[in-house]
């Protein structure tokens, strides 16, 4: 079979919406399923999505691109454009419009942003089409009554789940950041969010939580992450001088800028990011001095020094093909890759609703972070959420966080 190139992936997110485009490497197949990506590949989420896609061709390699009796054939896309620089509502709604009209296509991996995720997840639900996100967090797209009025239900059209993410969600994020910051005995916490739907998302669940655990929280504030500076902003920061400042959002929503001028105020206080900001981006645009020692991250799943066999040959065969070790984002490729291909074998024909059905009853999943099911909201039963520290210019494992006392999957506290 002629094998797709860079170049033809690429050029699919191009198609105008309701077109079909038919190239010699995308004519239908009887043995061969397509799997595509949605992420954005360009502008300043480049490093992460790059990591993801590291982690789902890894997984397609180790698959040695078959699914049971099928070849698979896996397409990257882009939904970002060069003039914005990152992810755009059109860009997402034209991958999932091909997707959906592409009767080769049994998946779709993303994606990136929980935002993005609100524009694709009921053009996929009408097509019964299994969407996987390796990095959504936000808890209205899966689970009834803690997201916004009308979450999940008005993402799913159909009335029939299509859905799954491979990351813990925000309220278990959230709550668990909040019990590991009173741990540690910080009292006064100063709640910064970029006013997108993950950061807003997280950074209100921290904040729940830190009142629940009688801690005091001084102000919740949204940034505008298209400001230059927030030097202006941080003087108020200084004025009420926190023990914790919590900054709910990502590298490409300013976050290494807003601890670049925290530090340049002189704020000694700890900073504490979710795993939207776990990456080397956030360390270099924040400038190491500012955040080494004094800056903490939470990550789900545990430290790839704990992995089982599985995961120990995951990290040599990454290493051996990319000469770096693997973040959390191409964990979460990886493991979102292997659950469509799992989903696939399972189901034995080209039908995504089998397809679907397949991955939604995933049941005791032997993953790299440990054995994970999907609960009946789409969502992974792994709690664990690690922390990392920034030493020596770089974000290593600190410690785990005990979930005991957290409730099941689904609460919020």
């Amino acid at each position: 079979m002629m094998k797709c190139r860079r170049r033809h992936a690429v050029g699919l997110i191009t198609v105008v919406v309701g077109s079909v485009v038919v190239s010699g490497c995308l004519q239908p197949a009887a043995d061969r399923v397509r799997i595509v990506s949605s992420l954005p590949r360009t502008g300043v989420a480049q490093q992460v999505t790059e990591s993801i896609v590291r982690g789902i061709r890894l997984a397609v390699d180790d698959a040695k691109s078959r699914a049971g009796r099928f070849e698979v054939e896996y397409l990257d896309l882009d939904n970002a454009s060069a003039a914005a620089g990152r992810w755009t509502s059109e860009g997402e709604a034209a991958n999932a419009r091909r997707a959906a009209q592409d009767p080769e296509v049994m998946a779709y991996i993303g994606p990136l942003n929980s935002g993005a995720a609100q524009i694709s997840m009921p053009i996929l639900n009408y097509a019964d089409l299994l969407m996987v996100s390796p990095a959504n967090t936000a808890v209205g797209l899966t689970k009834p009554g803690l997201g916004m009025p009308g979450e999940p239900a008005i993402y799913r059209p159909s009335g029939r789940l299509n859905y799954i993410r491979v990351v813990p969600a925000d309220d278990i994020q959230g709550p668990l950041a909040a019990t590991w910051a009173y741990d540690r005995g910080l009292r006064r916490v100063y709640v910064v969010d970029d006013a997108g739907v993950y950061g807003r998302g997280v950074a209100s669940l921290f904040a729940d939580r830190c009142l629940e655990l009688g801690m005091q929280v001084l102000d919740q504030v949204s940034i505008d992450p298209q400001a230059t500076d927030f030097k202006t902003f941080v003087a108020s920061v200084m004025r009420a001088d926190p023990d914790l400042i919590y900054f709910g959002g990502t590298t490409r929503t300013k976050g290494g800028q807003l601890a670049r001028d925290l530090a340049g105020a002189g704020c000694e206080a700890v900073l504490l990011v979710p795993e939207g900001c776990f990456d080397q981006a956030f360390i270099d645009a924040a400038g190491v001095a500012a955040v080494e020692g004094r800056c903490f991250a939470t990550v789900g799943g545990l430290p790839p020094e704990s992995f089982t066999d599985r995961g120990q040959a995951f990290l040599r065969d990454y290493r051996d093909r990319y000469g770096l070790p693997p973040d959390a984002s191409a964990i979460y490729g990886y493991e979102s890759m292997r659950l469509v291909l799992a989903a696939i074998t399972k189901a034995a024909r080209k039908d995504r609703r089998a397809i679907t059905d397949a991955a939604l009853a995933t049941h005791d999943f032997d993953g790299l972070l440990g054995r994970w099911s999907i609960d009946t909201n789409g969502d992974t039963t792994l709690r664990q959420f690690s922390v990392y520290a920034v030493r020596d210019g770089r974000f290593v494992f600190d410690e785990t966080i005990p979930t005991t006392g957290m409730g099941d999957p689904g609460d919020s506290g």
